[in-house]
């Protein structure tokens, strides 16, 4: 990885057999992608080289847990003496600036109609299930892993928002640049995020608007969205609404184990 500049912060086990969590250091948005991307690929061949198989399906294993992509996000304005980070205020109780909260109301008003840009298969919402810290609404708090969106305050250069919908399937051009848009329109908007959450945040009394469920769902969600053509422009939406379309009829065409499993000597 490190010939390719891809560094790696920190490679440990995470929450089953086989699963391995990997932070990639931090990058501009569009570099981050490019490195995202790379990593999948170079992974896949560095384990087919060792007789061994990697995937990045959001949930293989239904008595396993789901493999997570979080995105780790922050603001920085260019300056002659060098960036300037724009998240963090000292000042604030939590440290968020203002900035950072009109950028995470953003994200958090437009998630559930965004959603099929962050989750994009069919798989994608096996691994939205109570009780594996996978986000079931649109939501935010502190160091809450419960959330959609865990707020981490720390210094200046530190603060940042762990944007944690997002699984291990995702394209990574897509899910960042949409991350982007939903944070600056919410800048724009200024748009005042809900109350953090305290405790879980799925919970059904938490108050926050619930994520779609499947692709059908959020594809509907998606294709009815101004605001996702307004920020990511019309042949783009339509484009992937059709491509998720295609997706969720070949689900619907399908006929799984489980259901051979199930009804195959029982009906």
């Amino acid at each position: 990885m490190a010939a390719f500049d891809i560094p790696v912060e920190a490679l440990h086990t995470e929450t089953g057999p086989g699963v391995y969590e990997v932070a990639l250091r931090y990058d501009e948005a569009l570099r981050m992608a490019d490195k995202a991307a790379l990593f999948k690929t170079a992974m896949k061949q560095l384990c087919a080289r060792r007789g061994l198989s990697v995937t990045f399906m959001a949930k293989w294993n239904a008595q396993l847990p789901g493999s997570s992509g979080h995105l780790h996000q922050s603001l920085w304005r260019k300056g002659p003496e060098g960036d300037v980070p724009l998240f963090h205020d000292a000042s604030a109780s939590d440290k968020l600036s203002e900035l950072a909260r009109h950028y995470l109301g953003g994200q958090v008003a437009l998630m559930p109609e965004l959603t099929a840009l962050y989750s994009p298969t069919i798989n994608s919402y096996k691994r939205y299930v109570p009780g594996v810290w996978a986000p079931l609404t649109a939501s935010w708090g502190h160091e809450n892993r419960t959330c959609a969106i865990r707020a981490i305050p720390g210094g200046p250069a530190s603060t940042r928002l762990e944007y944690r919908q997002t699984a291990a399937d995702i394209n990574p051009y897509v899910a960042i640049a949409t991350c982007l848009a939903a944070g600056l329109w919410g800048i724009e908007h200024a748009v005042s995020p809900p109350k953090a959450a305290s405790g879980d945040a799925s919970r059904h009394e938490a108050g926050f608007a619930p994520l779609p469920r499947t692709l059908k769902e959020a594809n509907a969600l998606l294709a009815s969205s101004a605001n996702a053509r307004e920020l990511l422009g019309e042949g783009f939406v339509d484009h992937y609404v059709r491509t998720r379309d295609w997706e969720v009829r070949q689900y619907e065409r399908s006929v799984s184990d489980w259901e051979l499993k199930r009804y195959f000597e029982a009906i």
